[in-house]
């Protein structure tokens, strides 16, 4: 099974991000369809019983009303005995649906009202032994076959007749919520239909939003050694989240393919490089004459420059790999002016040229001295590589914009036109030259890679026939109070700019 038949299996599996997706949108909208028809129920069946209970003593007051007044209403006449209560009574209410009416005289059934019931309360010999004798106003829930009754029992009396009466007001309550679990029951009917247009709804909603991380775990899949040119899709106008991820990925094959292009060729650039050494060196060691003098000292000395080449070569390679280190740089407080005059010092070795110091930045700022010293020494030993006895080469720092510049500035040829995007590249040399150097071509490249471990670039300043001028740009971060720091003004630029360090030209660009 291949990696993006893989992929595909898992959209189907509880693992896939999709189906977990749709179990939990599926579980809220649950829960939330659950939660509301509970809710609704709870508050109809309150409202229900509220009713019941309001119902019961409106009867009562009722009740109390044809009681009160001692006369039948019928006959205008007084009531003769508690069984005429009882009957005027039940008789002049009319029972709403669910409810009933019931007289007892002397703890004994007698009457009730008309309307249907789903129990004969009067034949629930249980029920009547509860309120048949009652002799106080009680209220009550009672389990009958048809579910919970709520009742209301009050007792009757009549002057001039000895009997008890009890007059029941009873409420089938489970029959009159009825209506509360139809609703329930229409709105769980409806809840199962909205979940699975959810559940069919998720699903597509899913696939959509986790179409790009399929690419992303496609596009990564389809990704070798061999081929990095794979890139996920982004549909044009899209902006969200998921939009960005891919183009961050995007943006990080890119770099990927950069680097793995870039390392090749410096592998490669670096294997020819050394071949030539060694194939020089092996063949004047296969001619070499051992019984004449002259013949060995000339190979040795052969040998030892080349062997000395290779040497260099390798220190700067293993230079621009450190450079990728965190500890490359050490920064610590540095006088940049007495930093400037002590390089100068230093690269005056390097050949007869006519060497001079230009503006020097006086303050104190957290960088490496031994770096910056290093980057600046190779940059004034390719300006004496390309210059002849008696040119010109100038050594400066200043400070201005808020960057510490120091620049190395010849009176050579310039820099060719088109060497221009290529001289700081690995094993690359310029053509346009007063003469070729002997060198690997990785100066400029570990004078780039020290500038950017700084946090800052190298400027490439020239024109043809006019010389060249290249300078560090490093950021001017201030040394701490505690040490021995500049003055207020002293990242401030220090005047006009010197002649050898000119402003950026703007048709000028790195080499």
């Amino acid at each position: 099974m291949t990696t993006e038949q893989r992929i595909r299996s898992r959209r189907w599996t509880p693992r896939a991000a999709r189906t977990r997706i749709i179990g939990w949108v599926l579980l809220l909208v649950l829960l939330a369809l659950g939660l509301v028809t509970f809710v609704t129920w709870r508050l109809l069946v309150s409202e229900i019983d509220e009713r019941m209970d309001s119902a019961l003593q409106a009867e009562v007051v009722e009740f109390t009303q044809i009681v009160g007044t001692g006369l039948d209403p019928e006959t205008g006449e007084p009531f003769g005995s508690v069984a005429d209560v009882l009957r005027t009574v039940i008789t002049y209410n009319l029972a709403r649906p669910n409810e009933k009416f019931l007289g007892y005289v002397d703890g004994v059934y007698r009457f009730q009202s008309r309307v249907e019931a789903p129990v004969l309360l009067s034949a629930d010999a249980a029920f009547t032994r509860l309120v048949g004798d009652v002799t106080e106003p009680a209220a009550g829930r009672y389990e009958s076959g048809a579910g919970e009754v709520r009742y209301l029992a009050v007792p009757l009396t009549l002057d001039g007749d000895p009997a008890r009466g009890v007059v029941v007001v009873a409420y089938f309550a489970d029959q009159e919520r009825q209506a509360a679990d139809d609703v329930a029951q229409l709105m769980l009917g409806v809840g199962a239909v909205t979940l699975v247009l959810a559940a069919a709804g998720a699903w597509v909603v899913a696939g959509r939003v986790l179409r790009p991380v399929r690419q992303v775990a496609a596009t990564a899949a389809g990704i070798t050694e061999t081929d990095l040119s794979g890139r996920i899709p982004v549909p044009e106008g899209a902006d969200d989240e998921l939009a960005d991820l891919a183009r961050s990925v995007n943006a990080m094959l890119d770099r990927v393919e950069r680097g793995v292009a870039a390392q090749r060729r410096f592998l490669d650039d670096a294997g020819h490089e050394l071949r030539t050494p060694i194939t020089i060196v092996r063949g004047h060691l296969e001619v070499l004459d051992p019984g004449d003098p002259h013949d060995v000292h000339e190979t040795v000395a052969l040998v030892d420059d080349e062997l000395g080449r290779m040497n260099r070569m390798v220190s700067d390679l293993l230079l621009l790999a450190r450079a990728e280190q965190p500890q490359f740089v050490r920064l610590q407080p540095v006088d940049v002016a007495a930093l400037t005059t002590e390089v100068l010092g230093k690269v005056r070795r390097l050949g007869d040229r006519d060497w001079r110091l230009g503006d020097t930045a006086h303050a104190d700022l957290l960088l490496d001295p031994q770096r910056v010293t290093q980057a600046v020494v190779a940059l004034a030993d390719n300006a004496a590589h390309y210059t002849r006895p008696g040119d010109r080469i100038t050594v400066g720092s200043r400070i201005a914009a808020g960057d510490l510049r120091v620049w190395v500035a010849d009176t050579g040829p310039g820099v060719a036109e088109g060497d221009r995007a290529r001289v700081f590249d690995r094993f690359a040399r310029g053509e346009g030259g007063a003469r070729r150097t002997d060198g690997a071509g990785l100066g400029l490249a570990v004078v780039q890679a020290i500038a950017a471990a700084h946090g800052g670039r190298v400027e490439l300043l020239s024109r043809p026939g006019e010389g060249a001028t290249f300078r560090l740009v490093l950021p001017a971060r201030p040394a701490p109070p505690d040490d021995p720091g500049p003055d207020d003004d002293a990242l401030a630029p220090e005047g006009p700019d010197d002649p050898d360090c000119p402003d950026p030209d703007p048709e000028g660009g790195p080499r």
